[in-house]
């Protein structure tokens, strides 16, 4: 054996181009909505002022984006398709005062190596266009063509060639969504452009040149029109502007919060708390606000080419741009709610306690309610009966020692009603207006009156789903709702699933739908928010893929219509609720798996009492 032939034989190779770019093709292309933002970027980049984006099967079969920009030479159109080929940077220098949405020249050649790629392009002073096809990183067509000025790509098939990447998209649903958010960034971010987009033949958006206030309302909905907070501050340093919208249309899901800078959509996770935390007053837990934040600045105080996908970018002062934010955001929603000026969250009292590192995963609003506790006060001494508490003002606020509340506890025997006399006879009462506590032949049971609701809820809208006439209750006047894109285009894909648990919805064109018929548990006047919001919840749930979508729908609407936290029951309501938990199939847990009831045997209570 030649050992010396082993050891000088090179085991290091060059990869071949097209290895490499479906490599690249890996980090920068994750799904159709990379290659929608990659298009939509070169089109902002040519300076186009009208671009369309036309997708088909959520981009699986097309994605194409045509702009009436500067278009390209017959040379430029084939160098574009080069790696790292680019018209944006020259030299090192360039690269730390970016101005425009691409820049490093990797975009193009990744897309092709994934996909049967046709572009069309014409310089307003050439006499004819040029024709450019690659397929799989193949050139397939180089010819002239007759074109409109500006350029036109359509990317179709993508990873066809990559069938373990294909397989990984999610429904078409979410693949969607996902090039909503894509569009609704860059439309957002340049409202002086005309912007449109087609899925499946019909017209999602169409946004004229408009002003942002405008914009807002036409990308998410009619509702926003007279509930926008706008904003703008500016330093030597930074310049900040944008629109907040009213806490009451905060969404149980993220997905309408944006922020940029320079013109560029970013990821920032403590900005991102920060801001969501200036809320907390006015929404609850697991509610997200609507806000746009712009952040204008030197290109050379920002790093906009940290993250392969250019999604997160560093600031050389964060300090100063997020206290500035939350100065400023502050500022604004104190002034909307006509408040003094005083801390509105004490826990951004001191932003920079918290290390940034913190923030590796997306804030939610649990994270922000318990990041900085206030602390607990417990009352120094309880007398029950009419007696006084004593203790703190938390501690009397818990137990309700207010003037009226000693009042009714005093007189409550005398006032009760009749129903509240019979629920008591029959063994049922109520506390805090949210669990029902009820005596068994062996101790104390305690119902969690909205968990047994849902669960009643969830098992009637399974079983309508089987059925082949679905009980609807037909609205007297039809109700008409608009929708953003993203619910219309869900609420397109789960209506056969919809329609069997009793809605009567006819979709209409621009993104709206009509309300005839509503199942019997809904609430007649409150048709609109229950299927905006299930829709929401419906989103929330996607990420528990052990789920089919029959499953989440019922979830969504019994989460939606249940019995709220905090209503009064009379003795016949709790007495129907207990029937009818105990004839479900699964009394003992929601849809989700938590407990409905809690029991207590005599024997743990004695011993309670040792």
């Amino acid at each position: 054996m030649n050992q010396q032939g082993e050891i000088g034989q090179s085991v290091i190779r060059t990869m071949p181009p097209e290895l490499s770019n479906k490599i690249a093709a890996g980090e920068v292309i994750q799904r159709p909505a990379s290659v929608a933002k990659e298009l939509l970027d070169n089109a902002i980049d040519s300076g186009a002022d009208h671009i369309k984006l036309i997708v088909q099967q959520a981009g699986r079969t097309l994605i194409q984006v045509i702009d009436n920009g500067c278009g390209m030479s017959e040379t430029d159109a084939k160098l574009c398709f080069e790696r790292h080929a680019t018209s944006k940077i020259e030299s090192i220098d360039d690269l730390f005062r970016v101005r425009t949405m691409g820049f490093r020249g990797e975009a193009m050649a990744s897309i092709a190596s994934v996909s049967q790629i046709e572009m069309k392009t014409k310089r307003v002073e050439d006499d004819a266009g040029t024709l450019l096809e690659i397929w799989g990183g193949e050139e397939k067509r180089f010819e002239p063509v007759g074109v409109d000025d500006g350029t036109s790509v359509a990317v179709r098939n993508l990873f066809y060639n990559v069938p373990a990447r294909r397989q990984f998209l999610k429904t078409d649903a979410t693949e969607l969504k996902h090039i909503i958010q894509a569009f609704q960034n860059s439309a957002l971010a340049n409202a002086g452009i005309e912007f449109e987009m087609h899925a499946d033949g019909d017209r999602m958006y169409h946004l004229p040149i408009q002003g942002l206030k405008e914009r807002i309302p036409a990308l998410f909905g009619k509702q926003y029109r007279a509930s926008l907070i706008p904003f703008e501050e500016e330093t030597s340093y930074v310049k900040i502007h944008g629109i907040l919208a009213d806490p009451k249309l905060a969404k149980k899901s993220r997905g309408e919060q944006f922020l940029f800078v320079n013109g560029r959509p970013f990821q920032h996770r403590y900005l991102t708390y920060v801001v969501l935390s200036l809320f907390d007053t006015w929404t609850r837990q697991n509610e997200y606000p609507f806000y746009t934040i712009y952040f204008e600045i030197d290109p050379t105080q920002v790093d906009v080419n940290v993250h392969p996908a250019k999604l997160e970018v560093k600031f050389d002062d964060e300090r100063s741009i997020i206290q500035l934010a939350r100065s400023v955001i502050k500022k604004a929603i104190n002034e909307y709610f006509a408040v003094p000026d005083v801390e509105t969250s004490k826990r951004v009292e001191n932003d920079f306690d918290l290390s940034l590192d913190q923030f590796t995963g997306g804030p939610s609003r649990s994270d922000r309610s318990s990041a900085k506790r206030d602390p607990i006060h417990l009352p120094s001494r309880i007398n029950f009966g009419n007696a006084k508490i004593d203790g703190d003002e938390s501690a009397k606020r818990l137990y309700g020692d207010t003037d009226t509340e000693r009042e009714e506890t005093a007189s409550g025997q005398q006032q009760s009603s009749k129903k509240q006399n019979q629920s008591t006879e029959k063994g049922f009462w109520q506390l805090h207006n949210r669990y029902i506590l009820t005596q068994t032949r062996t101790g104390l049971c305690v119902i969690d009156q909205h968990a047994a609701h849902k669960r009643i809820i969830f098992e009637k809208a399974m079983s309508a789903t089987e059925e082949s006439l679905p009980g609807t209750q037909q609205l007297l006047f039809a109700q008409t709702v608009e929708l953003s894109a993203s619910e219309f285009s869900l609420l397109k894909e789960l209506l056969p699933i919809i329609q069997r648990m009793g809605f009567s919805i006819q979709l209409l064109s621009g993104n709206t739908a009509i309300i005839n018929g509503v199942p019997a548990d809904i609430e007649i006047g409150d048709e609109k928010a229950v299927l905006r919001e299930m829709l929401q919840q419906y989103r929330e749930l996607s990420k528990k893929p052990s789920l089919d979508a029959r499953r989440k729908v019922a979830i969504a609407f019994a989460s939606r219509t249940a019995i709220p936290k905090g209503k009064k029951l009379t003795g016949q309501e709790m007495e129907m609720l207990i029937d009818q938990l105990f004839a479900c199939d699964e009394p003992y847990m929601d849809p989700l798996e938590k407990p409905t009831l809690v029991t207590m045997s005599l024997d743990e209570m004695k011993r309670r009492f040792r």
